[in-house]
């Protein structure tokens, strides 16, 4: 079974918050993080990963959009779906919680069927999020430059990939937010897509082995540097479609 769907719910109402525990008792996909207060859910949004944020109206000591300045900050957090529960329709609101990173509107749910339908809308989103963050060894060199007309340079190691990321060590003096170009060999993973058919006849394209020959050429943004300066967390600025075909065999499993 996979690792399941972390959401972090935050709301000033316990009667809300043991009202959405309770929809979700019987999700094996998702485990609900629940919290009343708003500087309590901040650090937890800068301490742990989670797949997606459910937050009410009135939290205690931090609203709604100072939780979401903070998550914005959060290195593990950024890129989370968010999801905003109202009271009421409210077009003004709506529009500052777009602009601020909202992903989803929903109007509070006023019973525990209306939670178990809510989160399972949300499912997919989270989810995505969960894929994109999966992340497994991996170890090759990789030259990186960066500065004006990519005159600085270092080398360093790739020790694990993902379909959204890298992790590399050590960080080479880099800042949070600065915009790297890699050159490193990806995971030397193939597979025919119908091997059976292919011994009877000439493969189609479609159906050749996935390769990547030679060191690949790829954009990224810095989106953590570890305190110690040991190692960072990339982010992909796009990959090719057939660099994100061998990743994306890579994470599960090419045969």
């Amino acid at each position: 079974m996979s690792m399941a769907i972390r959401i972090l719910m935050a709301d000033g109402e316990l009667a809300v918050l043991e009202m959405a525990k309770a929809a979700t008792t019987s999700f094996l996909w998702c485990e609900l993080v629940t919290v009343n207060d708003g500087r309590e859910a901040a650090k937890l949004l800068s301490s742990q990963k989670f797949h997606g944020v459910v937050m009410a109206g009135h939290l205690p000591h931090l609203d709604r959009f100072e939780l979401i300045r903070h998550l914005k900050d959060s290195p593990l957090n950024a890129g989370v779906p968010i999801v905003m529960l109202t009271d009421e329709d409210d077009i003004e609101m709506m529009r500052r919680g777009f602009k601020a990173g909202v992903t989803f509107f929903a109007i509070k749910p006023p019973n525990r069927e209306r939670f178990y339908r809510l989160f399972n809308a949300v499912r997919g989103a989270m989810e995505n999020e969960q894929r994109r963050h999966h992340r497994l060894p991996y170890h090759t060199k990789v030259k990186c430059t960066f500065g004006d007309q990519n005159q600085k340079r270092f080398v360093a190691e790739v020790v694990e990939i993902g379909e959204g990321g890298l992790a590399v060590k050590p960080s080479g003096g880099i800042e949070v937010g600065q915009t790297l170009e890699l050159e490193f060999l990806l995971p030397q993973i193939s597979r025919l897509t119908n091997p059976d058919a292919a011994k009877s006849r000439k493969k189609l394209p479609s159906e050749r082995e996935v390769r990547s020959e030679g060191p690949q050429k790829i954009r990224a943004c810095v989106r953590y540097v570890a305190p110690s300066g040991e190692s960072m967390g990339l982010d992909y600025l796009g990959l090719t479609p057939a660099q994100r075909q061998v990743i994306q065999r890579y994470i599960v499993g090419g045969s």
